[in-house]
């Protein structure tokens, strides 16, 4: 009589086979190339808040890379209320009120326009709807170069140049055509029982707008405000030519700061003074970046 001898089967468990599966050499390179890009880009940035809080002495002896050794924070109270940005001596603060009249009208209005826009051309099909949305599509990539002069002389001549409502004109004239985009290729997702269900019940232009479409169109609102936000906001060519002396946005006076600068240059204030204007982009990304990508998923860029 023979006995047959099997070898055990030695079952591995799934989360180890998991585990295993997780270190080819495909996801380790992706891993890495991610490493390096994150380290190439927040590099400078770490940086600038670590010399923005060193004393003069310090950035002298120390190495760039260091931490500080004693921490300070006027660097940041010189930037923001002490720094000369030209003639002026009073910080960059008012440059960021400047800002913040400058973005909060040229985000609202681009926006409200570009949607109106692109319901009307997404559900009304108007005559020539197809030649309008081909002439906004073409403005959308005409660069703003080329626009300076002719708008220069047209607000010249309407008494408005070097003021508020110019800057605002400005930015109103060249985010439009990008809003349009977003909004008539977001409303192209949407499905049209919605739209012609409103009609039946006997809904108009603006009921249907605003009481069906607007609500759905929370995702790209969100995606459009942080674009229109963060294009105005860097701006520096449009609000160096058209705000005036009185409206300088940030970025203006940042160049100011560096530029001006007599002496002894004052690489922390100057780095502080950085920081403090991308400081509203940077947090506008960090706590709305969720909602950025969820609206570019729910049709930001369809049709």
């Amino acid at each position: 009589m023979q006995t047959t001898l099997q070898t055990p089967v030695v079952r591995v468990p799934a989360a180890a086979r998991a585990r295993r599966s997780h270190f080819t050499p495909a996801r380790v390179g992706i891993y890495v190339f991610l490493f390096g890009a994150a380290l190439f880009f927040l590099l400078p940035l770490y940086v600038m808040v670590v010399t923005s809080l060193k004393g003069m002495d310090e950035i002298r002896a120390g190495s760039i890379l260091a931490l500080p050794i004693e921490w300070t924070i006027e660097p940041w109270r010189q930037a923001w209320s002490e720094v000369c940005t030209g003639a002026s001596c009073e910080g960059i603060r008012g440059g960021f009120w400047n800002s913040v009249a400058i973005t909060v009208p040229s985000t609202i209005l681009p926006i409200l326009i570009g949607a109106i826009n692109g319901y009307a051309l997404s559900f009304w099909r108007p005559r020539g709807a197809n030649i309008l949305f081909g002439v906004l599509l073409g403005g959308a990539f005409i660069p703003v170069q080329v626009m300076i002069y002719p708008l220069v002389r047209l607000l010249a001549g309407a008494g408005i140049f070097g003021s508020l409502p110019a800057i605002v004109l400005v930015h109103l004239i060249f985010g439009m055509p990008v809003m349009t985009l977003l909004f008539r290729n977001y409303y192209a997702s949407l499905p049209q029982e919605l739209f012609h269900a409103a009609r039946i019940d006997g809904g108009g232009f603006w009921r249907i707008f605003l009481h069906v479409v607007l609500p759905l169109s929370v995702p790209i609102i969100v995606v459009a405000a942080i674009m229109q936000v963060t294009g105005v906001w860097n701006d520096y060519i449009l609000g160096l030519v058209f705000a005036g002396r009185d409206n300088l946005p940030m970025t203006v006076q940042l160049n100011n700061v560096i530029n001006t600068t007599t002496g002894t240059r004052l690489y922390n204030v100057n780095m502080a003074a950085t920081i403090l204007t991308a400081l509203v982009p940077l947090a506008l990304y960090f706590f709305s970046g969720r909602w950025f990508v969820r609206g570019i998923a729910a049709g930001a860029v369809k049709g």
